[in-house]
């Protein structure tokens, strides 16, 4: 659901010059609201995780038990959440301003225009800019704090999602290319991944009481953390190699 939630909103994103209009703002924003619910569950799945990983005695350790318990707080209030009128109100108007709302009716020879470009000639234009600005900020990868890295990783992940929804739209030659890269995006995708996943762990377990005791165990080691960052490094480079010439054919 998460998932599926994420490649709507990237989807929102991509073609929001067509798509503006009053509701929008709206909508993103219950978007959102939904997804905040969902990604605090998941944060704390990743976090009991990991623990177990750094340690295998974690579930005799008062983190490991406080986790779990802030673990089943986030399921009730997540499932309270589905079973609310906000959330049926979100699905239902979604659902009508997808098919129907006023993005797809304004008039004017603007958004006609906007609307009546071919898809793959829209969608080549636009993998392009994000490409461009995801190589660009990648360059500063090594100093950058881990919000930065997060930001930079949401930006990597709404291209791939991009690129695998619109492979139909190209030619062989040119989607090879796009594919070549996908790879790359991918393999940066995980070690960023796992880098905020650490990051969020550690922020909750330095979250958790412990009547000023230190935490038990780190998510994060700078060996851990300098092989991560070279992964990602790796591969936009390889991505910038890939990719060389995306503009022919």
């Amino acid at each position: 659901m998460r998932i599926a939630l994420t490649r709507l909103r990237t989807a929102i994103s991509f073609f929001s010059p067509m798509v503006a209009d009053l509701q929008r703002t709206r909508i993103r924003n219950e978007l959102k609201w939904l997804h905040t619910h969902l990604g605090a569950v998941r944060d704390l799945d990743v976090a009991i995780e990991r623990l177990k990983e750094v340690n295998k005695r974690a579930k005799a350790t008062p983190d490991y038990q406080a986790l779990k318990a802030r673990r089943a707080d986030s399921h009730r209030r997540l499932a309270r959440a589905l079973r609310s009128i906000r959330y049926r109100r979100l699905v239902e108007s979604a659902c009508g301003w997808i098919e129907s709302g006023p993005w797809s009716m304004s008039g004017g020879s603007h958004a006609a225009g906007q609307r009546a470009v071919p898809i793959a000639e829209y969608s080549a234009a636009k993998l392009a800019q994000w490409l461009a600005k995801l190589l660009r900020k990648s360059r500063r990868l090594l100093k950058m704090d881990a919000e930065e890295r997060h930001r930079l990783r949401l930006l990597n992940k709404k291209l791939s999602y991009s690129i695998e929804t619109f492979e139909d739209l190209f030619s062989h030659k040119r989607f090879s290319r796009l594919e070549a890269g996908l790879k790359h995006l991918r393999r940066a995708q995980r070690a960023l991944g796992e880098l905020n996943d650490d990051t969020r762990g550690h922020a909750l377990a330095a979250a958790l009481p412990r009547d000023g005791a230190a935490a038990s165990f780190r998510f994060l080691s700078p060996k851990r953390e300098k092989r991560l960052l070279q992964t990602a490094v790796e591969a936009y480079r390889k991505l910038a190699a890939s990719t060389e010439g995306r503009g022919k054919g």
